[in-house]
């Protein structure tokens, strides 16, 4: 009786994602499929198309631009496709080198236009190619898929690299030379979480290796401006989150934590976990209150009831909190709270309004600090669009004194 082995699934890209955008594969995915091509030159076959085996065990197919022998081995190249993300290195050509080597473990090199990394605390040893973990074992993978082994010397660049990774974060992160070779899934999903928390997470890593008095994380403009002009943070330190606040405070959780185990088995001093500024707008920022991580409105609600629910709980006139409720954007709770108003309910004054941003900085500081407790401490600072600050508080003994400089002369909420 024979068994019936299921062939693995093929991924389509031309089917949408579930957001109706157009899918695209990774700058892994290309450097594995040039492999691949290069590969089967070796063995006296070409490819216009290559079938590679994708992390998740799904095949993929990806076009061949080129394929030739070369004097020492095979060359190929293959133009990366991001789909419909926004992506700087969308159709970029990709190329691989192949030489077998004596070495039976692949050795990996950067050539003209991939970069190499010269700091710490990215997932490649400083001095080595900017190729990630996941697409080196895709590479790997392919290689045993055409010859059984991995006896061979890969090296891997991009054409006007250089360039395009000046539009990428890689000059902010010690990448020197050309572009990373990234993906963990192969697979760029447009606007997705994944697409947009590799980058993040890379960022995280590097600023909490650089070790500074204190790391920042922001979703935009404001609270990026308020770290580099008021604080005087270096640009190491500020991480701009987007919308991904749970990812990105996961993300710092596991850094911390690798750090930390790092420096255990090295034997030497515990390494200092900094505390974290959060700055930014609390249109975003109090969604946290409800339990929304993820702050994009398509996946989360307002945050005007948390505004609201908060200035009930301090007593706030019942007129006032109704309103609260009933405001169409936060930006219509700074106007309520910002002093009395004729047309509207008594507010009370606007020290009862600095008394309730100052509440939900702190619930929103409590709140981010339950879901990375590797940190010391959580501080959070607020603004109104226009830049003016509501507020700025900490969770108890965050802050060392004068770890950042205080914007308050009073050194509480403004």
């Amino acid at each position: 009786m024979s068994l019936s082995v299921t062939p693995p699934a093929r991924l389509d890209l031309s089917v949408p994602a579930g957001n109706g955008l157009r899918r695209g594969f990774t700058t892994g995915s290309a450097a594995t499929a040039a492999l691949k091509a290069a590969l089967l030159c070796l063995r006296g076959r070409t490819a216009r198309v290559v079938d590679i085996t994708l992390p998740g065990g799904e095949l993929l197919a990806v076009e061949v631009r080129a394929a030739r022998l070369t004097d020492a081995g095979a060359y190929a190249e293959v133009v990366k496709d991001g789909g419909d993300d926004p992506d700087a290195t969308h159709g970029a050509v990709i190329w691989v080198r192949v030489t077998p080597q004596d070495s039976p473990v692949m050795s990996f090199h950067a050539g003209e236009g991939v970069g190499t990394v010269t700091a710490p605390g990215i997932r490649v040893p400083v001095g080595e190619a900017a190729i990630n973990p996941g697409p080196r074992g895709m590479l790997r993978a392919a290689a045993h898929e055409v010859a059984g082994h991995e006896a061979f010397a890969v090296t891997v660049g991009c054409v006007n690299g250089e360039q395009i990774a000046r539009r990428t974060f890689n000059p902010r992160l010690g990448i020197v030379g050309g572009i990373s070779i990234l993906g963990t899934t192969g697979v760029v999903e447009p606007m997705s979480l994944e697409a947009y928390m590799a980058s993040v997470e890379v960022y995280v890593r590097v600023a909490v290796h650089a070790r500074p008095a204190a790391l920042v994380f922001t979703p935009g403009k404001l609270g990026r401006d308020f770290a580099r002009d008021t604080l005087g943070v270096p640009p190491l330190a500020v991480v701009q989150m987007g919308n991904f606040v749970g990812a990105a405070l996961d993300a710092l959780q596991e850094a911390l934590q690798d750090a930390l185990e790092e420096q255990a088995r090295m034997d030497g001093p515990q390494m200092f976990a900094p505390p974290l500024l959060v700055a930014g707008h609390p249109g975003k920022l109090a969604k946290v209150l409800n339990g929304d991580w993820n702050t994009h409105s398509a996946h989360s609600g307002m945050a005007m009831n948390a505004v609201a629910r908060v200035a009930a709980r301090l007593g706030l006139p019942g007129a006032l909190v109704g309103a609260l409720h009933a405001a169409n954007t936060v930006d219509a709770c700074v106007d309520l709270l910002a002093g009395p108003n004729q047309d509207g309910p008594d507010q009370g004054g606007a020290d009862q309004g600095r008394a309730v941003w100052a509440a939900v900085a702190r619930d929103v500081a409590a709140c981010l600090h339950g879901r990375a407790p590797l940190l010391p401490g959580v501080r959070v600072a607020l603004f109104a669009l226009d830049g003016r600050p509501l507020a700025d508080e900490s969770t108890p003994a965050a802050f060392p004194p004068d770890t950042l400089s205080d914007p308050h002369s009073d050194g509480g909420t403004p």
